[in-house]
C-alpha cells in the first residue's frame, strides 16, 4: 500500500524531519517540509552515526556522501580525567563488516539530507514559523497548521517532527513538564592542530575523560581536521534549556581543572563556546491523533549520553514511512509506527538517564571498584564488552 496522493506536511527541517521527508517521498507521498529559519542550515557540532543510524542512510543511498565528509570510527576509550590512563577500549572493529560507526559534523548531515531533499523533488518552505496545530476534527478532516502569518494549511498528515519545544507535541499531549538533571553541557569545536606527542584524534577515536562529577567527551570530525568537544558537569540550577547559549571559555576550563593530558590541551584551544542545561523529557504518552505525529525528539527527547537522539530520529523516519505504506494513512498505520518505535525508543532514553553517572564517580572505593572492573572486562572479554551493545547498533529498522 503506497502512499501516492497523500498531502503530508512536515513541521522541521532537521535531520528527522528532511529524512522523514525522504522516506514518505520515496512512497509516493506529496510531502512539504516546513521550516521556520530562512534557510536550511545547522551550525551544530559533532554527531556520532552509530550503526542503526547508519542503516537507514544506506537505505536512503546517502551512506557513501555520509563516510565522504565524516570518520569512520574505530574505537571509544574511557580515560582517566587527569593522568589520561585508559580505562576501557570499545573496539568498534569487532562489529560486523556492515556496522559502520561515523562521526559526522551535524551541519554536514544536514547539507546531504537537504540536498537529497531538494533532488527529489520535495517541496521545502523557509520562514514558515508555525503558531499551532490542529488535530482534523473528523475522520474525513484535514489536519491543520497555523502560521504566525496567519496563513492556514491542511493537509491528511502532520508530522511533529519540531524538537523539544514542537508545536505538534503540544496539540497531542498535556503536562508532563521536563526538568532539570542538574547537568550543564558545553559544546565546541577545534582545529586538531595539536602537536603529535598529545594529539588525540590521529587514530578515529572517541575519548571519553572521566572525573568526579564531570566527564569531557572528543572525537574527530570533518576527516581529522577538526575535534568536536562535549563537556558535562553537575551543576546546582539552570535557567534556560536549549544549547545555543554562549559562554566564556573561561568557565569551561575553570569548571574542568585538573583534567591534564590530551584534555587540558585540548580545552586550552576552546575559543567559541556553547553552553546548555539538560533537561529531562518524559516520552510522550500520546505520539498521534486527529492526522498529527510525531518524531524524533518531539516525541522522545533523550539526554546525549548514549549518542542516539539523531539515530532515533533516522529510525523514526523509516519506520513511520513503512507503517503507513503497510497499513494506511489511519489511525492502524499511525498506531503500528508507535507499536513498532515506543518500546525501543524508551529502552534509549532509559539507558541515556542511567549513563551519566557512570562517567562521574567521586573518588573512593565504588569508582576504584567501578574502573577495576572495567579494566578487567577489556582485558579478559573485549569482545563482550562491545557485544553488549548489539541491542542497539545491530537493530536495523530497513530490514
Amino acid at each position: 500500500m503506497e502512499l501516492n496522493g497523500h498531502k503530508i506536511i512536515i513541521v522541521g527541517a532537521g535531520i528527522g524531519g528532511l529524512a522523514a521527508a525522504l522516506c514518505l517521498h520515496a512512497r509516493g507521498a506529496d510531502v512539504t517540509v516546513l521550516e521556520q529559519a530562512e534557510t536550511i542550515t545547522e551550525v551544530g557540532a559533532g554527531l556520532q552515526i552509530t550503526p542503526n543510524g547508519v542503516a537507514v542512510l544506506r537505505a536512503l543511498n546517502l551512506e557513501n556522501a555520509l563516510a565522504a565528509t565524516s570518520v569512520r570510527a574505530q574505537a571509544v576509550v574511557l580515560r582517566e580525567h587527569g593522568s589520561g590512563d585508559e580505562v576501557l577500549r570499545l573496539d568498534l572493529a569487532r562489529l560486523a563488516a556492515d556496522q559502520p560507526y561515523y562521526f559526522v559534523h551535524r551541519a554536514d548531515l544536514i547539507d546531504l539530507l537537504a540536498l537529497a531533499v531538494r533532488q527529489a523533488g520535495v517541496q521545502v518552505r523557509l520562514l514558515q514559523k508555525v503558531d499551532r496545530v490542529v488535530q482534523a476534527s473528523g475522520p474525513d478532516g484535514d489536519a491543520q497548521v497555523f502560521l504566525a502569518d496567519g496563513a492556514v494549511l491542511h493537509a491528511d498528515l502532520v508530522v511533529g517532527a519540531d524538537g523539544l519545544h514542537s508545536r505538534a507535541r503540544v496539540a497531542l499531549n498535556h503536562g508532563g513538564a521536563p526538568f532539570f538533571t542538574g547537568q550543564v553541557a558545553w559544546r565546541a569545536v577545534v582545529p586538531n592542530s595539536l602537536t603529535q606527542a598529545t594529539q588525540v584524534t590521529d587514530a578515529a577515536e572517541a575519548q571519553v575523560f572521566m572525573g568526579p562529577g564531570r566527564h569531557l567527551v572528543c572525537y574527530p570530525l570533518r576527516r581529522g581536521s577538526m575535534i568536536n568537544l562535549v563537556a558535562v558537569t553537575e551543576r546546582a540550577a539552570w535557567a534556560e534549556e536549549g544549547w545555543h547559549h554562549t559562554d566564556d571559555p573561561a568557565n569551561l576550563r575553570a569548571a574542568f581543572a585538573g583534567f591534564g593530558g590530551q584534555a587540558g590541551a585540548l580545552l586550552d584551544q576552546v575559543d567559541e563556546l556553547r553552553v546548555w542545561g539538560l533537561f529531562r523529557h518524559p516520552v510522550a504518552a500520546c505520539w498521534h491523533k486527529g492526522g498529527v505525529v510525531l518524531l524524533g525528539d518531539a516525541a522522545h527527547p533523550t539526554l546525549p549520553f548514549m549518542a542516539q537522539g539523531a539515530n532515533m530520529a533516522l529510525e523514526d523516519a523509516w519506520v513511520l514511512a513503512d507503517s503507513l505504506a503497510r497499513h494506511g494513512m489511519g489511525e492502524a498505520g499511525l498506531a503500528a509506527y508507535q507499536a513498532r518505535r515506543r518500546d525501543r525508543v524508551v529502552r534509549v532514553v532509559e539507558a541515556a538517564n542511567g549513563n551519566a553517572w557512570k562517567y562521574h564517580l567521586r573518588p573512593g572505593p565504588v569508582r576504584a571498584a567501578a574502573h577495576m572492573a572495567l579494566r578487567l572486562g577489556g582485558a579478559l572479554a573485549p569482545g563482550r564488552m562491545v557485544h553488549q551493545f548489539d541491542w542497539l547498533y545491530g537493530h536495523d529498522v530497513t530490514a
